[in-house]
């Protein structure tokens, strides 16, 4: 019974971690270039049951063995193994501002920051006093040759992300667009921003069928499906009020047996 009061408590565990998971995604349905998370779980490994004191234990050479016959496994409840970002790509919202980017197909914008080099999928850019490129947070968006230095927004990027001055259509730099290896691996660090890990590989420059296209004047949308979301919603819901009764009926049983022992002893 024991046992019962922690397989429900682990399950109402995993299910508040996927109910606030499904907030965070539903808070940022209108955060440019933000990717749903979904929570994986797992089970924990399974107890093997053996029937004692049937056909003994035989002996060896080298010390005994349990030859007693299997009877089954039992579950001992389950935990959440990670947090699976979902990089599918998100709707294009024209905004007709030259200062932003979305990227069409997979890879990452890089953003130098005081912590080192953080990568997004957010483009809403805007130009600072001193004529650089920088996110929203003031980060210097970075080119293949360093910061990006704009005169004024009178300036064109192509797919590739060359960026051209409007008035002589003189070369200014490259977008640095980065791939990795394991996409999935990156990790998030707030303010729609990753940065790599060890199983994620370092960033290299995608070239060829690698690199995305750029859209000047467009943003990329979050890829949250609200109505997938608040179902998903329900669901969890239903699945913490099953576990919450399994604990209860199993403190309710507890009760009846230690009182029934009480009983008996008397």
């Amino acid at each position: 019974m024991i046992r019962g009061w922690y397989i429900g408590a682990s399950g109402m565990n995993v299910q508040q971690n996927r109910l606030d998971t499904i907030s965070n995604n539903l808070a940022n349905v209108d955060t440019t270039g933000f990717k749903k998370e979904t929570p994986v779980s797992k089970e924990f490994s399974e107890l093997l049951l053996r029937r004692t004191q049937a056909d003994g234990v035989y002996h060896t050479s080298l010390g005994s063995a349990d030859a007693a016959p299997i009877i089954g496994t039992i579950g001992l409840g389950a935990e959440t193994n990670e947090l699976f970002t979902d990089f599918t790509q998100g709707s294009f919202k024209n905004t007709d501002t030259k200062t932003d980017f979305a990227l069409a197909d997979k890879g990452f914008f890089a953003v130098h920051t005081p912590d080192g080099e953080r990568y997004t999928r957010n483009g809403n850019f805007h130009l600072g006093k001193e004529g650089i490129l920088l996110t929203k947070d003031g980060y210097p968006v970075q080119g293949e040759n360093g910061a990006i230095y704009l005169e004024d927004d009178k300036f064109f990027v192509n797919q590739d992300g060359m960026i051209y001055t409007s008035k002589d259509n003189t070369l200014v730099d490259r977008i640095k667009i980065v791939r990795f290896d394991n996409e999935r691996y990156l990790q998030k660090q707030g303010n729609s921003m990753w940065k790599t890990t060890q199983t994620s590989g370092e960033a290299y420059i995608a070239e060829g069928n690698e690199r995305p296209r750029v859209m000047q004047g467009y943003t990329e949308t979050s890829n949250v499906n609200v109505v997938n979301e608040m179902v998903q919603m329900i669901e969890v819901n239903r699945a913490y009020e099953a576990n919450q009764k399994t604990v209860q009926t199993e403190d309710s049983m507890m009760d009846t047996l230690w009182s029934k022992v009480v009983t008996v002893n008397r």
